[in-house]
Parts: structure tokens; C-alpha cells; sequence
């Protein structure tokens, strides 16, 4: 997928936590193809302590009004740089970088304009999320109730208050979430929610704090379900030449930023 850097517009800066922005972008001409689970890499100008370039996983894309969103953790000098920026402001961007999550079964050609009515019972998709990892989920979501398969949520978080974009969520599939302290759903973390006793997924895609992910594919190989993670490795250059990502696989050590984020869970070695 051909990469490009584009100076962005940003059309609006919404905060929707102490410690999170979403910032949705545009640019003159139509936005090139992105697949959920890829990445962008961001400039931060104005500032000598920001070096290199920050990847954000891409949130959502909205064809029609041309739109990219992009979920900001504020944690550093360069995150908080992002969370200062206004509307009409402009923002250099490489994407879209990495490879993402797969979408199956492969959409055939004659069904590119599936209701999201009308899903598909043969396959039930579960995307697990937390704190920042749900990002890359929406758009997933987005995608697979575009072709008409009904997504299932399940997000977790501290508390009530730390839950993101859940209306962004409930239109795409059903959300159920899990918080530590039992201000919202079930109390606890997300592979203790009761929903995993009741149900079984064919597909289960996660993204978040790695402890969270590793639970998740024990969960998923008991439950004998294909399984993709989004690793959440730093990263600082998105092609793959300063090895500060490398991950351990099956496969040797591979660069997350270039042959992930997202790999299927066999590829990994967490089940050592």
C-alpha cells in the first residue's frame, strides 16, 4: 500500500478525557486507503524536544467527509503539543504505515455495498480493547459492519469515567465493557467478563496494555478462536530501520512498525 506525507488540516480538537484528544483531520484532496490497524507518523513542530515523529494508531476513516481521526494519549511533550493544536492548524503525517487487521472472510466483489442491516450470521467477530488500544478498534468495527458482520465490543478500563468513544462504539456493534472498580459494567478485567462464558467468537482481535492482550490470547486459544494482536511496541521511525520495536516471533525478530502492529497471535512467542 503506497505511503504518503501529507500536511493534514485539523477540523476539529475534541477532548474527550483529562488525558485524551481526539483530533479529526482532513486534507484537500481525497485521503489515500488505509486499513484498520495501520498507523500514522507525526510531525511536532515548535518544539526542539520532539525529534522524531509520534505514531498514533488511525481511529476511523470517514469517506464522505474525507476524515481522518486519530486518538491521542496526553503523556509527553509531544502528545501534549498535539493536544494544544486548533482548528485550522496543520499537521504533517506519514501513512499509512504497518500492516493491520484482517478482515474475514475476504469481502467478495459483488457484496462491496452490504447493508450494515443486514449482518452476516457465519462469522462473529469479538474486538477487545483498553485505554488507548481501542482506537484501532473503531475503525475495525467501522470496517467489518460495513460489509455486514455485526462487531462485538468488549472494553475495559478503570473506571467509568476512563471509557472512550463508547457512542463512536455503539453504532457500529454491540459494546460491552468491564471496569476495575465496577463504576461501569461488570466489575473486573476484560477476560472476566461474563459474556466470554455465554458466547464463542470465531475471530477475536485486541489491542491494548500488553498484559491485558497476552490474557486474551489465552482466552482465545482455550476457546479455539483465530486471534490478531496490535502490539503497542515503541516506535520511532515506522519503517522498520531503527530496530527500537523488534519483537520476538516465531519467525525471528521482526519490526512491529513494518511487519505489524498486528500479527496473528501464532506468530508470537507469548504462549512460552
Amino acid at each position: 500500500m503506497k505511503k504518503v506525507i501529507l500536511d493534514l488540516q485539523v477540523r476539529a480538537v475534541e477532548r474527550i478525557h483529562q488525558r485524551y484528544v481526539l483530533l479529526r483531520l482532513t486534507a484537500a484532496d481525497p485521503l489515500p486507503d488505509m486499513v484498520p490497524g495501520q498507523f500514522v507518523e507525526v510531525r511536532i513542530d515548535s518544539t526542539p524536544a520532539t525529534f522524531l515523529r509520534r505514531p498514533i494508531s488511525i481511529c476511523n476513516v470517514l469517506r464522505d467527509e474525507n476524515e481522518l481521526w486519530l486518538l491521542v494519549a496526553v503523556v509527553g511533550e509531544g502528545t501534549r503539543h498535539l493536544a494544544q493544536l486548533s482548528v485550522g492548524d496543520s499537521l504533517n503525517c506519514v501513512f499509512p504505515l504497518g500492516n493491520g487487521f484482517s478482515i474475514l472472510p475476504p469481502l467478495p466483489l459483488h457484496q462491496q455495498r452490504v447493508s450494515p442491516s443486514t449482518p452476516s450470521p457465519q462469522f462473529s467477530p469479538l474486538l477487545v480493547g483498553g485505554g488507548v488500544g481501542v482506537a484501532p478498534l473503531l475503525y475495525l468495527g467501522a470496517e467489518l459492519s460495513r460489509r455486514g458482520f455485526q462487531p462485538t465490543f468488549l472494553l475495559g478500563a478503570r473506571s467509568g469515567g476512563d471509557l472512550l468513544l463508547l457512542d463512536e462504539f455503539q453504532r457500529y456493534g454491540r459494546v460491552f465493557v468491564t471496569t476495575e472498580d465496577g463504576s461501569a459494567g461488570e466489575r473486573g478485567f476484560v477476560t472476566q467478563h461474563s459474556l466470554l462464558k455465554k458466547e464463542h467468537f470465531d475471530m477475536i482481535y485486541t489491542c491494548g496494555p500488553t498484559p491485558m492482550m497476552k490474557a486474551v490470547v489465552t482466552y482465545a486459544q482455550k476457546a479455539e478462536s483465530t486471534c490478531e494482536a496490535s502490539l503497542e511496541n515503541m516506535m520511532a521511525c515506522g519503517l522498520g530501520a531503527c530496530l527500537c520495536c523488534v519483537e520476538k516471533t516465531t519467525e525471528g525478530n521482526l519490526c512491529v512498525c513494518k511487519d505489524g502492529p498486528v500479527f496473528n497471535v501464532k506468530r508470537l512467542l507469548w504462549h512460552e
